[in-house]
């Protein structure tokens, strides 16, 4: 079985590219352009194995949204990605900056759904 993903980013043509990245990597992604839709998916109580958070986006930011998520998923590995310069002292995964190379990416999804952590 695919690992499944949310992408949770407000920016539309990343999210959108993001996800369709995923899926023709044979990863299973679902997205969520904000926090409220990013809590309706956690809540579905389907598998999830990694999230690939926004850290700024409008309402909350990326950590918070990341501590409810493990809340609802314990283990759930996360990489962020952010446009902004922003401390990044929260993070429990790696950090990538806006614009991000897909195959950075896609290498850093890989190596986070390996890990034990």
């Amino acid at each position: 079985m695919s690992a499944r993903v949310l992408v949770v980013d407000d920016d539309d043509a990343f999210r959108y590219a993001t996800v369709k990245m995923l899926a023709d990597a044979g990863f299973e992604a679902v997205e969520a352009p904000d926090y409220r839709q990013a809590l309706e998916i956690l809540d579905e109580k389907k598998q999830l194995d990694l999230l690939l958070m926004d850290i700024v986006i409008p309402g909350v930011n990326g950590f918070a949204l990341t501590r409810m998520a493990r809340m609802r998923h314990r283990g759930l590995k996360v990489v962020y990605v952010s446009a902004f310069d922003v401390p990044t002292d929260e993070a429990i995964g790696p950090v990538l900056r806006k614009p991000v190379d897909s195959d950075v990416l896609l290498a850093e999804v890989r190596k986070a759904l390996a890990s034990n952590a």
